[in-house]
């Protein structure tokens, strides 16, 4: 900034001072100066001090810029590394091998920047065909969940770069994907195989990545699309296995249902069975109680008779046949006696 070797006010004071005409008596030597002159040099020494204060504002602002633009140069020397995310310093063009951590970090605008990495889980979503046992290109989206290791960021910046997915990833998924869809049929991937084909081709990616500082969590087969003519063939087919089902579900069932009604004939014969041998077993064991019966009775019958014969003496049947003629006599009824002087033989008469 220019500066004047006197301050405004001072040169204005002594421009005046020299305007003035000398007084009389004055020393010889002191300058002296015309009316004309005198105005003109006030006017000059207005036009310099409107200068010089020009001067000084437009340098006062000056000064304030160049402070402005320093506060922003050292505040762009800050940057702050976020959550789920490691940094790479990066000093004249050399990739430093430690990682930046999260949290607010400064560094020099002019000769570092601080390269930012996700690390945390990242869906890359695709759109692509898969080839089939058959030869045929069936489209589906996929869903590529990796993640980066955090420790081995300087190296995949400085071996890839930033656009890891494309230079990397997504090259080695669709040599992993064609290699192990060749080897399943369409139809496969509608069903339970599907998740088989995933875990290959996460195997193989992982195989070839994990050495190269990824991490590949999950691949997901979706939305599948096959040709028209073999979904088609396909529905036909799943068409025709459902009937074939339906009709064996009726066979089975219609074999249920006649295994039932034999067993229930079997069930019914052998109810009949038992309830004839219960019955044929009740009349044996009711012929064989009457049989039982009988014979206790007769056996009470030819003791009794025993036991009659034994005590029917001759002399008990006279003394018995007295009796009777001696009941026969206070009868006032007439009666006819026939008798062989042993036995009487009554034959009564009415009155």
């Amino acid at each position: 900034m220019i500066r004047p070797p006197y301050s405004s006010s001072h040169l204005l004071w002594h421009r005046a001072r020299a305007a003035r005409p000398r007084p009389a008596g004055a020393a010889p030597g002191t300058p002296t100066m015309s009316s004309s002159e005198a105005i003109r040099a006030l006017v000059e020494t207005f036009g310099s001090y409107c200068w010089h204060r020009a001067l000084l504002v437009r340098g006062r602002r000056t000064v304030a810029g160049l402070l402005l633009a320093g506060a922003a140069l050292l505040g762009g020397g800050c940057t702050t590394v976020r959550q789920g995310e490691v940094g790479v310093k990066r000093t004249l063009g050399r990739l430093d091998q430690q990682v930046v951590m999260s949290g607010p970090k400064a560094f020099n605008p002019f000769l570092t920047t601080i390269i930012k990495v996700p690390v945390t889980t990242q869906n890359l979503e695709i759109r692509s065909s898969l080839p089939s046992k058959e030869g045929l290109s069936i489209a589906s989206d996929i869903s590529i969940l990796y993640r980066v290791k955090a420790d081995q960021v300087p190296g995949i910046l400085q071996t890839t770069g930033l656009g890891y997915e494309n230079v990397l990833i997504l090259p080695v998924f669709r040599s992993a994907a064609a290699d192990v869809c060749a080897r399943y049929f369409a139809k496969d991937m509608h069903s339970a195989e599907r998740s088989v084909i995933e875990k290959a081709i996460l195997t193989q990616m992982n195989g070839v990545l994990t050495i190269r500082g990824f991490e590949i969590e999950n691949v997901l087969l979706k939305n599948i699309v096959l040709p028209g003519g073999l979904a088609k063939a396909i529905e036909d087919k799943l068409e025709s296995e459902q009937e074939a089902l339906r009709m064996e579900f009726l066979k089975q069932r219609e074999t249920r249902d006649a295994e039932r009604r034999v067993i229930e004939a079997e069930g019914q014969k052998r109810i009949a069975v038992v309830r004839a041998q219960g019955e044929q077993e009740a009349n044996i064991i009711q012929a064989k109680g009457k049989a039982e019966a009988m014979r206790i009775e007769a056996q009470a019958v030819r003791l009794t008779n025993q036991l009659i014969n034994r005590d029917l003496t001759p002399a008990v049947l006279k003394y018995k046949s007295i009796e009777a003629f001696r009941e026969l006599a206070k009868s006032q009824n007439a009666k006819t006696i026939i008798t062989d002087g042993n036995t009487p033989l009554v034959n009564t008469l009415a009155q």
